[in-house]
């Protein structure tokens, strides 16, 4: 479908994409770019990217389809050092966590070019970051949430669509707005937990014990607090106004909790556990649900 892939960020996300493109037989040559030349090099001799750029302009030179697989906060400058050999049927795409500001910088930047533009965020990732584990069967399967905006081109749209389906995602779209709004909930929301709460327990003079005796339960709760700190750091920092509205309401359900508690209100601390667990056990039984 692709003559090149013009890939700047050679890390897990861009990596993983590149493998999974090729794999699909969907491009036929990889350029890739990172701002670690040891990372680009890694990623040659791995056969992620074929050929080395040294710099993000000439990654997109030639280039009918982009993936920017860089931080949020690199969005805007990655734009401004693409733009000036950015093609007119050029599909640009990216992969942050977070719509509305990467949008922003796509208008700042891209201005007129903007409808090349089709924001994406697919809903895969590992806690261990670095080309090394990239993996072509990373996305497949995967959900990915695209964010059109009204000046999005519908043939760019399309080829996107495309793309993600051949790689076996299923596609979700939705406003940029109410992307940022959900995933603060179901995303970035129980990251800021898991981190606090590592930090809470690591912060107390018995915290070392206390991690000695956890279990597996422990273990699933907090195995995102692994993840890469500089991402999540852009992340959360990005969607801080949604994400402190979901902390507020999370406070508000804590509290309820701790109310119970210190009134030693055992009837009411079983109603909060039955409405958590029935909202789980609901949750799970949709997304597992057999697909007709």
């Amino acid at each position: 479908m692709f003559e090149q892939l013009g890939l700047v960020g050679c890390g897990l996300m861009g990596g993983s994409f590149a493998l999974a493109l090729k794999r699909a037989g969907l491009v036929k040559r990889v350029v890739g770019y990172s701002k670690s030349p040891s990372t680009t090099e890694r990623a040659r001799q791995m056969g992620v990217i074929d050929v080395e750029a040294p710099s993000a302009l000439l990654a997109v030179s030639g280039a009918d389809i982009v993936l920017l697989a860089v931080p949020v906060s690199a969005t805007e400058a990655t734009f401004k050092a693409i733009r000036h050999l950015v093609r007119g049927n050029t599909l640009i795409m990216d992969v942050g966590s977070t719509k509305r500001e990467v949008i922003d910088a796509a208008r700042r930047v891209l201005k007129d070019q903007v409808g090349l533009f089709v924001p994406a965020h697919p809903i895969a990732g590992k806690e261990l970051s670095g080309v090394e584990h990239a993996d072509a069967d990373l996305y497949h399967g995967r959900q990915v949430i695209l964010t059109p905006i009204e000046r999005t081109l519908t043939a760019q749209l399309d080829k996107a669509q495309k793309v993600w389906t051949a790689l076996g995602c299923h596609i979700k779209m939705m406003s940029p707005e109410a992307h940022d709004a959900a995933y603060a909930a179901v995303s970035h929301l129980p990251h800021m937990i898991a981190f606090a709460l590592m930090n809470a327990i690591k912060n107390q003079t018995e915290g070392k014990e206390f991690l000695s005796l956890a279990g597996p339960g422990f273990r699933d709760f907090t195995r995102i607090a692994a993840s890469e700190p500089a991402v999540w750091r852009d992340i959360l920092n990005s969607n801080r106004e949604e994400l402190l509205s979901q902390s507020r309401l999370f406070q508000q359900a804590l509290q309820a909790f701790e109310t119970a508690l210190s009134s030693g209100d055992a009837q009411t601390l079983e109603a909060l556990i039955e409405q958590g667990s029935h909202a789980r056990a609901s949750w799970r039984m949709s997304v597992h649900k057999p697909k007709s």
